[in-house]
């Protein structure tokens, strides 16, 4: 039996494949078929390709317990729909599948089990922390294999709606003039040029009890755009960080408090934080973050959850595939011709970040890089970019955090030892968002690897590949428009 996993509804549909013996044969994003941003709805193309990836029977699986959630609106006051398959999957894409039969599974749970079935872990502490579940906003559960290979999941302590580390961060974003549920890593990056000295204010501005994550009033509905009105927008990011980050280290507190397990499977869209993700090994000794953390990433967990055992996990590259060898010659030669280059090759990343086969490749070194590659992505100049490295010198090049010897998924903040030598890949506080590259015989290390023998820099700078107001470049097609709006080779 095939295990599909479908996620939508409410933001960043997403749909998974596993097969019978625990292969993710296919995993991705409706928004990269359809083109709409963060796209709630799954679309009939993701499913057509989905189906390539399997043969024989499947079950369908989806991400949350819709009657549950109902009854959640009932007590917030909220209009209520009747939850049907039909009515929160669509009839067009259930049209598609064999079965109109489709299992539910507990929201929090499915970010657990998305993470702790691709840990390789054999038992876990697994936290996840989101702006909202069903009802939970924060969980902590024990997570381990019984004699027979089945995951076993304990809830050991949860936080109920409407307390939500998620969700305020959510309204900050907001406050701070963004866009929330898109735009809070548009914040995060916000944080090195604001102060935090007046996050105490804040603080006492919005919860009663920051020990027992007790906010005051419902930032569902987000706060007044007079909050906090004599702070810049520069200082709201820093404030609301500091805050964010003192409440998931009480939450880690607790985790080890309460868990059997010092490995730590951390999920929920607030694992995105990559700025916080600096303290967990403060807390944890292992730590794993699935690469798709939030909402788009639980149609694996719910998946896996179908399929029970542990998931043959390799690498994020699970989605839509353009075929043919990974081009380094090609990218290698525009790199030295023109600094940078874009590349979509291969299997496309599941999860937010691109990590090298949907990616805008510069050369880290000199000033200029920096503002041509924003030029290109028409994105705010304070916002940083990211290095990708080969893993075995990461740290001759960044002071990476406790128990963080690698970041292969992007999902840490470092202190880079150079930054004048590195201006294109450092913040205003010179630290970076690493992603570093393992010995694995990819095409983005073999690239790494040419580039380093040629230049003697083993790193270059790495941001997604998407065209202003789009997801991510996904097929060919998108790469052609690509080259003709920026004037800027793709190779493929």
């Amino acid at each position: 039996m095939n295990h599909i996993g479908l996620s939508c509804g409410f933001h960043d549909a997403g749909l998974t494949v596993i097969s019978a013996d625990g292969e993710i044969r296919f995993a991705s994003h409706s928004e990269r078929y359809s083109k709409v941003k963060h796209d709630k709805d799954l679309c009939t193309e993701i499913v057509e390709d989905a189906l390539n990836y399997m043969h024989g029977p499947y079950t369908l699986n989806y991400y949350e317990k819709p009657w549950l959630k109902l009854y959640r609106q009932f007590r917030a006051g909220q209009d209520l729909t009747y939850p049907s398959a039909k009515k929160v999957i669509g009839t067009k894409v259930l049209d598609c599948f064999d079965t109109q039969h489709v299992k539910t599974h507990s929201h929090h749970k499915c970010h657990a089990a998305a993470g702790f079935q691709t840990s390789h872990f054999t038992d876990a502490t697994v936290v996840v922390i989101d702006a909202i579940g069903e009802m939970d906003t924060i969980s902590i559960w024990d997570a381990r294999y019984n004699r027979h290979g089945i995951a076993q999941y304990k809830k050991l302590w949860s936080k109920s709606y409407p307390d939500s580390i998620g969700l305020f961060y959510s309204a900050m974003t907001k406050r701070a003039g963004l866009k929330p549920l898109d735009e809070e890593y548009i914040l995060m990056g916000m944080v090195a040029y604001g102060s935090s000295t007046l996050a105490d204010i804040m603080k006492f501005e919005v919860l009663d009890s920051a020990k027992n994550f007790q906010f005051k009033n419902n930032l569902h509905i987000g706060v007044d755009d007079n909050f906090m009105s004599h702070l810049s927008d520069m200082d709201i990011a820093a404030c609301t960080q500091k805050i964010t980050e003192d409440l998931i280290c009480n939450v880690m507190k607790l985790a080890v408090k309460l868990g059997r397990s010092r490995n730590l499977v951390y999920g929920g869209g607030v694992a995105l934080n990559c700025l916080a993700n600096r303290l967990l090994g403060n807390y944890f000794n292992k730590i794993w973050i699935m690469p798709n953390p939030g909402d788009a990433g639980n149609s694996l967990g719910a998946a896996a959850l179908s399929y029970g055992k542990e998931v043959a996990w390799r690498d994020a590259f699970l989605g839509h595939e353009i075929k043919g060898p990974y081009p380094v010659d090609d990218i290698i030669n525009e790199l030295i011709t023109n600094k940078m280059v874009g590349v979509a090759s291969g299997r496309a990343e599941f999860g937010p970040r691109a990590l090298g086969n949907r990616s805008l490749l510069a050369d880290p070194r000199g000033t200029e890089i920096k503002d041509k590659v924003n030029e290109i992505k028409r994105r705010q100049k304070f916002r940083p970019f990211a290095p990708i490295i080969l893993e075995e010198t990461v740290h001759n090049y960044f002071v990476m955090p406790r128990h963080w010897n690698d970041s292969r998924y992007m999902q840490v903040v470092a202190g880079c030892k150079y930054p004048d030598l590195y201006p294109a890949i450092v913040h205003a506080d010179n630290s970076s968002r690493v992603q570093t590259v393992p010995n694995d015989g990819s095409g983005i290390r073999k690239l790494l690897e040419r580039w380093c023998e040629i230049t003697g820099c083993p790193m270059l700078l790495n941001t997604s590949l998407n065209i202003r107001g789009e997801p991510m470049v996904n097929d060919r097609v998108d790469a052609d428009r690509f080259e003709k709006l920026y004037n800027l080779k793709v190779c493929s």
